[in-house]
């Protein structure tokens, strides 16, 4: 994959075929980006720390078949080290997540598809995630399309992505400071904003898009995969942790949990997702060794978070 200047933009051109691939117009970008070759170090935690100090985190989450995604989204943000994780859905799925995460604090979603104390709860948060479980459905557009107008940090995973990969344009007046969590999948549903009709497999042409993404959406861009790539647009950084201990569902939303967390504590977008994606992975690792690869259950995976952290601190 290299790059070509016409007419002060860049264009990819597919080396292996030697055709224009994927673009038809694209963005200005003004100059590579930086490749970051090691993640950074988690920011210390002051022994007289209270759980305000390290930041509320709101999920806006799960519907009434999907109670895992929340509570793995909730339970890794804990585990990371959140002082408080908020859970927002429905009231049927509300009531299961917090039956497995009692440490959570639970909001019910108006069934009305009103939004007050959503946007109450979401105002008092330093982060919001938004997306996995959620579905597609008007209430959930609404809601995603609600949240966007606010200028909070978010991570943005799943049906919120499938739900702004909907509309004909990105939306130019989101105030959100986010984190795009997409996998292959998504990010093909996004491409239509990019030009692209399909996600390139290999690391060059996964970063170049990835910059491109980050570049046009003005948001970082973590495009998951064997060897995630976490881009925006000024920097690139290729994660050489996990393996297929970490392919099954639910793994998303645990790191979802963790790039929360890190945002919570005031660490910087590109940052939070270049050592979550290390950490997840590393978790993944640490888990495939106890279980083996074929086992490794989500869950399993937050679990094996602390470890990650431990042997990261020490590195």
């Amino acid at each position: 994959m290299v790059w070509l200047e016409d007419e002060h933009r860049l264009i990819f051109q597919n080396a292996l075929h030697g055709s224009d691939i994927y673009l038809r117009t694209v963005r200005c970008i003004t100059m590579k980006p930086t490749v970051v070759r090691k993640p950074p170090k988690i920011p210390a935690r002051p022994v007289d720390g209270h759980k305000g100090a390290f930041g509320r985190v709101l999920i806006v989450a799960g519907n009434d078949t999907m109670i895992g995604a929340p509570a793995l989204v909730g339970l890794s943000a804990l585990r990371m080290g959140a002082g408080l994780v908020q859970i927002a859905t429905p009231r049927q799925a509300l009531l299961a997540v917090l039956g497995v995460v009692p440490e959570l604090i639970g909001l019910a979603l108006d069934a009305r598809g009103g939004n007050k104390s959503l946007l109450d709860a979401a105002e008092k948060a330093d982060v919001i995630v938004v997306g996995p479980g959620l579905g597609q459905s008007p209430k959930a557009a609404q809601r995603v399309k609600t949240l966007l107008q606010i200028e909070r940090l978010m991570v943005i995973d799943a049906d919120a992505l499938n739900i702004l990969a909907e509309g004909k344009r990105w939306p130019s007046n989101i105030k959100a400071n986010a984190v795009l969590t997409p996998h292959p999948g998504e990010m093909q549903r996004l491409g239509k904003f990019l030009g692209v009709d399909r996600v390139p497999t290999d690391d060059t042409g996964r970063a170049n898009l990835a910059t491109l993404a980050a570049s046009t959406f003005g948001q970082v861009v973590v495009l998951k995969g064997h060897r995630t790539v976490v881009a925006d647009g000024r920097r690139v950084y290729f994660n050489r942790t996990g393996n297929s201990a970490l392919s099954k569902a639910g793994t998303g939303d645990v790191l979802c949990g963790v790039i929360a967390a890190l945002l919570a504590i005031g660490m910087e977008r590109f940052e939070a997702a270049c050592l979550a994606t290390h950490l997840h992975g590393l978790a993944g690792e640490i888990a495939g060794k106890r279980l083996g690869l074929r086992s490794v259950l989500a869950r399993d995976v937050t679990d094996a978070l602390s470890t990650a952290i431990m042997r990261h601190e020490k590195s």
